[in-house]
């Protein structure tokens, strides 16, 4: 009797339970005396003998004075060379047909941080092939991405596709996760269809939590994904590309466990631990000596407002800042990336050299300066400009335009080849637009191209 419980009260998925004697640690499972399947995760104290329990599955078969019995053990993720290739949950279920999961190892999905002595500072830049990404806002090889953007302006689509050309780069020398945190089914199950068809699903590993899960689910699928991340960069040594989708549902989901136990929220509404939950998440995707661990995640931003609690709590410990706007994505140009608003560290002369970081100031100055030319434009026409703010004008259209760009992943629903273009025939391109090389061009011309070479003929 000594690891059995007896459920006190239910309230939505918090459960509180009495232990009368030997009393659990926190994150020990528990689970239902009358059916195993029926699950829950110590989380909280909320006297000497009674316990906040997180329910893991469904609450139906709960009731006052139901007999739980505590495992003594956290919740445990299968990790190695047989996850890879596979979909699952975060209680080891296979999700994609293709029978059981026979991993050879399990972890617990809490750890300690990384020794401070063995963290490595990110400096080498990863090219994905999209232009604006690369220009603007590059990736550092072990660095921290986040994509910023509200409801369905591509957030999921960018993420694909660096998937796609970053992992079909470096299959051989890398491995991939993907942690899915309250998204959509459908998404996963497209995700999952583009890695097969093109060829590299066995180098990812993908682990779900979908919308429909309860929050105690979506809460942790997150920390099961980062578990796995760190498996391969301790054990196997090998360089992780660590995506998520979306790193808000995880704010969201603790925000729904918190409310349940009547916790005073902070004040900017979220919980009073979303501080302390994203550092304890973020904290442990580092970059060692031995190996890389790339982090990419998207994050929702609610009513596209970027002050939001939720999603300042993230920016802190990002290296690049990829944000979407609705107001581009509403002019037609994709990927709808605001080239104003995005910015990474690795912009400076040591790590991005000479040539791209002048074109860079160059552009951002000329960007800057269209945007107070809008509005006089709009008012009385680009005609009224004086001739050197038609220039500037007109160069930052171009620049816009050939920010644009053609997707692998979406070439089935454009019935349009995807397009990458490295990142020197980039920095080149944007040189010749800010010197005027391209004046003659309509703007139009340079929508959905690759490198200007290769797309117009007669340059």
């Amino acid at each position: 009797m000594e690891d059995k419980g007896k459920v006190v009260s239910v309230k939505g998925h918090i459960i509180e339970v009495e232990f009368e004697s030997n009393p659990p640690t926190i994150h020990d499972i528990a689970y239902l005396e009358k059916d195993p399947n029926v699950k829950m995760e110590v989380y909280d104290s909320s006297s000497s003998s009674t316990f906040y329990c997180i329910s893991l599955s469904s609450t139906k078969k709960l009731h006052r004075g139901a007999i739980v019995i505590n495992t003594g053990e956290p919740i445990k993720v299968p990790v190695g060379d047989e996850v890879l290739g596979r979909v699952f949950d975060i209680f080891s279920y296979p999700q994609d047909g293709a029978g059981e999961l026979n991993a050879l190892e399990h972890k617990p999905i809490f750890a300690e941080d990384v020794n401070y002595a063995k963290v490595i500072v990110p400096s080498e830049v990863m090219v994905t092939g999209i232009k604006a990404i690369d220009f603007f806002a590059p990736i550092l090889k072990g660095g921290k991405v986040g994509l910023f953007g509200g409801a369905g302006v591509g957030k999921t689509i960018l993420l694909t596709e660096i998937i796609h050309n970053i992992v079909a780069v470096n299959k051989e020398k890398s491995v991939s996760v993907f942690t899915g945190v309250g998204e959509r089914v459908r998404e996963g199950q497209e995700l999952h269809e583009s890695l097969q068809q093109t060829g590299i699903l066995p180098q990812v590993a993908l682990i779900f939590g979908t919308m429909g899960e309860n929050p105690t689910v979506r809460f942790r699928t997150a920390t099961a994904g980062l578990t796995i991340a760190e498996y391969f960069r301790d054990v196997k040594k090998k360089d992780v590309l660590f995506f998520i989708d979306n790193i808000f549902r995880f704010a969201q989901a603790g925000y729904e466990l918190a409310t349940l136990m009547n916790s005073i929220p902070s004040e900017g509404g979220y919980q009073a631990t979303l501080p302390s939950e994203m550092a304890s998440f973020h904290e442990r995707l580092v970059s060692t000596k031995d190996a890389a661990i790339t982090t990419i995640e998207a994050i929702y931003v609610p009513s596209d407002d970027l002050t939001d609690h939720a999603v300042q709590s993230v920016f802190p410990y990002l290296d690049s800042n990829v944000v979407l706007s609705r107001s581009v994505y509403q002019e037609g140009r994709f990927p709808a990336i605001d080239l104003l608003a995005s910015t990474s560290a690795a912009l400076n002369e040591e790590t991005v050299g000479l040539k791209h970081f002048k074109a860079l100031l160059s552009a951002q100055n000329l960007l800057k300066k269209a945007v107070s030319l809008e509005r006089i434009v709009s008012l009385v026409g680009q005609s009224e400009l004086s001739p050197d703010d038609q220039n500037a004008f007109k160069r930052a259209q171009l620049l816009k335009n050939y920010m644009t760009q053609n997707f692998t992943v979406t070439e089935v629903q454009t019935g349009k080849k995807g397009k990458q273009v490295g990142l020197n025939n980039t920095v080149e391109d944007v040189e010749y637009i800010l010197e005027g090389k391209y004046d003659d061009y309509p703007p139009e011309t340079f929508l959905y191209i690759g490198s200007i070479k290769d797309s117009l003929t007669g340059i």
